[in-house]
């Protein structure tokens, strides 16, 4: 037994976690759960051909965990160098009078609307399916669990208006987002296995008008809803907010542990800072939901656009 107040060792709190029940070389984690059927129910679901896309810009000026930046910049020296090859002209290159800019990116996956590998969180040293970090850890990222490992997405996407359902325009910081909640945000509609549940909280609404108060803190769902969520066999989840879960939370002694539980225990995949004021404005509630990711090389994430078709 733990005492009172004293952390539970790692293995303690592990125990039971891995391998998982996709087996011990598994590194798909919950995305498992859609199979060529699921996505065939999926598209099924599209009817008028509109498409909602569910990102947001991301720039140098958008809200970030601290510690990590954006940094975009043009390089334009071919407009320079293109006048010199062999065929150029003052105007540029060949007859034409071709130029080109290109820009480079400074930055980290885990900004903006983005989707987390099942690397990125640990609880101590362990990582989904148990592997130890220094294990796994590598140069440019790690050799196993990175996004690069995750199939592509195509799904049914279930969103949760969970603002409406209690009939406010947003929930405020550390506010818990319940089963109770959930179920009543469904309306009668039943999860299924392979499902992608998004929830709108209306917390969105500050990534622009107030950047700073957005990451202050955040509403989301709880740890009890999490288990459920992971109980119904989901494949991913997401919200309106930086991260998933609330902050403050629940428990002042376990900060993030509704993403760590989601990533490390179920594999659950999610996603952050969704745009979905408009979805939800307009009463989409079911859908087929796009989530194609680049595959970058053990990267904890990777940025997306989410789409949303019907």
């Amino acid at each position: 037994m733990t005492a009172v107040g004293t952390s539970p060792p790692v293995a303690e709190r592990t125990a039971g976690w891995f391998p998982s029940r996709w087996g011990a070389d598994d590194q798909a984690g919950a995305l498992n759960e859609i199979t060529p059927a699921t996505v065939l129910a999926a598209v099924s679901l599209v009817r008028t051909g509109r498409v909602l896309d569910l990102a947001h810009v991301l720039h140098a000026g958008v809200p970030a965990f601290p510690g990590r930046t954006y940094r975009s910049y043009l390089t334009t020296n071919a407009h320079a160098v293109n006048r010199r090859r062999p065929g150029g002209t003052p105007e540029g290159w060949g007859r034409n009078a071709v130029n080109w800019v290109v820009e480079q990116v400074t930055a980290t996956q885990q900004m903006g609307t983005h989707l987390d590998a099942l690397n990125h969180l640990q609880v101590g040293d362990r990582t989904y399916n148990g592997h130890r970090l220094a294990d796994i850890a590598e140069e440019h990222g790690t050799s196993r669990l990175g996004v690069d490992s995750l199939p592509q997405v195509v799904t049914r996407g279930l969103l949760l208006d969970v603002a409406a359902a209690r009939g406010v325009a947003a929930l405020e910081p550390g506010d818990v987002v319940t089963v109770a909640d959930a179920e009543a945000a469904l309306g009668g509609r039943r999860l299924r296995p392979g499902d992608a549940v998004l929830f709108h909280t209306g917390w969105g609404r500050l990534w622009d008008d107030d950047p700073a108060g957005y990451g202050a803190g955040e509403p989301g769902p709880g740890l009890e809803l999490a288990g459920w969520l992971a109980a119904q066999r989901v494949a991913l989840t997401g919200c309106d907010t930086w991260s998933y879960g609330p902050v403050p939370p629940e428990d002042p002694d376990e900060p993030f542990v509704v993403p760590q539980t989601l990533n490390v225990r179920h594999g659950v995949v999610v996603l952050e800072n969704l745009r979905l004021a408009e979805a939800a404005a307009a009463g989409l509630r079911e859908f087929c939901l796009v989530v194609s990711h680049a595959k970058l090389l053990g990267a904890t994430g990777a940025w997306v656009t989410p789409l949303a078709i019907t």
